[in-house]
């Protein structure tokens, strides 16, 4: 592993290993010149492949032919900015650090910064770190309208590092917490970075939209409907670890109670509903489009659910906003009934009173009928007993 050059009067030395560490003399003549070999030897967990939210272990080790110096040990990520480090062990020959929860982001070319006082130290050691994961956030929530379409994706940053060996995922749909998972479709990648997708889900309408070359596991909902909502899970699995990312779906409707045209002087209640909670700052809002103030209703906070009684025909919407921003809207056209419908309204109204008007008045008569027919059949059975009461009296006598 060595190699000499006379003319430069140079030692080369390859694969350096901590015994190679010590003092090295070079003698020419009746000259003698001593160099002091100090080794350092970083290794890091994993071989340097994580995935994301892992925490790495750094292992610094050196040797000296003095007595091992303090080390002072800096960390610096691949945008040179300086990382917080906690320090597991430490011996004069042996430093254990843990890094932070890794991101996708943190992939590339770390700096370790190696320093001592006594002797004057000040090395710098390379390393890569390569995070394989998802550059969507932990938690992302996507709104939809009922029967609309929707794309779901999830972005993999394997191409971006170059990753060499391949690992496995899979696509799993949660309806609600504690429910059984719908595993929709199965992943793998190659060593060459190219993605292969197996469908499983046989009783769920979703389709995989064509890809670009970047790694991006996608599912779209060509019609979404309100019981789709729920958490859509990608779970990534490397070397027996696992890594995730959800995306919350949250649906909208809108309906309408009666849902008929709307007469003149008649009210109807529409009700905007969405299937999940809603964070501390969304909200939903009823208005009429074009409409005034008064005719604005807001739901409360972490409501699902807004009822609004309209008297007013035309465009109402139903937006569900968040920080301020309209995320999603329903709008439900409200039609006013023609005037001959409310003619023939009021005409069945004026009608219907009239026939109770009738049927009362009837129905006193026929009572006031009754009464008499009483009265005179009991004027009828008093004269027969009064006649019959004579008749006794003449045969008497």
């Amino acid at each position: 592993r060595a190699d000499i050059k006379m003319d430069y009067k140079q030692l080369k030395v390859w694969d350096l290993k901590l015994s190679d560490a010590g003092i090295y003399t070079c003698k020419y003549g009746s000259h003698e010149v001593h160099t002091s070999l100090h080794i350092f030897k970083l290794t890091i967990s994993s071989d340097g492949h994580f995935l994301q939210n892992e925490v790495p272990e750094l292992i610094l080790m050196q040797n000296s032919s003095s007595p091992q110096p303090d080390l002072s040990i800096t960390l610096f990520n691949s945008n040179n900015n300086r990382v917080t480090t906690e320090l597991q062990r430490k011996t004069h020959q042996k430093y254990i650090v843990n890094l932070k929860k890794l991101e996708a982001m943190d992939s590339g070319t770390w700096v370790c910064q190696v320093r001592s006082d006594s002797p004057l130290l000040n090395h710098n050691i390379s390393f890569a770190v390569k995070v394989l994961g998802f550059q969507n956030p932990d938690l992302e929530r996507k709104y939809a309208t009922v029967d609309s379409p929707v794309i779901l994706s999830w972005h993999l940053n394997a191409q971006k590092i170059k990753w060499k060996a391949g690992f496995t995922g899979q696509l799993n749909w949660i309806q609600q917490e504690g429910a059984n998972a719908h595993e929709l479709l199965d992943f793998n990648v190659t060593a060459q970075g190219q993605l292969h997708e197996t469908k499983k889900s046989s009783n769920f309408l979703f389709e995989i939209p064509e890809r670009k070359p970047e790694i991006i596991i996608k599912v779209k909902l060509p019609k979404v409907d309100f019981n789709h909502s729920g958490q859509y899970q990608c779970q990534l699995e490397y070397q027996g670890r696992h890594a995730q990312s959800k995306i919350e779906l949250v649906v909208m409707k809108v309906s309408a109670n009666p849902d008929g045209p709307l007469s003149s002087g008649a009210n109807m209640t529409l009700t905007c509903q969405v299937s999940g909670p809603l964070p501390p700052n969304a909200y939903l809002r009823w208005e009429r489009v074009n409409g005034t103030n008064m005719e604005v209703k807001n739901s409360r906070q972490r409501e699902v659910k807004l009822e609004v009684n309209i008297s007013a025909a035309g465009l109402w919407s139903c937006h569900l906003i968040e920080d301020d921003d309209r995320k999603i809207s329903l709008h439900y056209h409200v039609e006013e009934a023609p005037v001959w419908i409310n003619y023939i309204i009021i005409g069945a109204s004026v009608g219907g009173s009239l026939l109770v008007f009738a049927l009362g008045c009837l129905c006193i008569i026929s009572g006031i009928s009754w009464q008499r027919r009483m009265q005179r059949a009991k004027r009828m059975a008093q004269a027969r007993q009064n006649l019959l009461e004579n008749r006794t009296c003449q045969c008497q006598q």
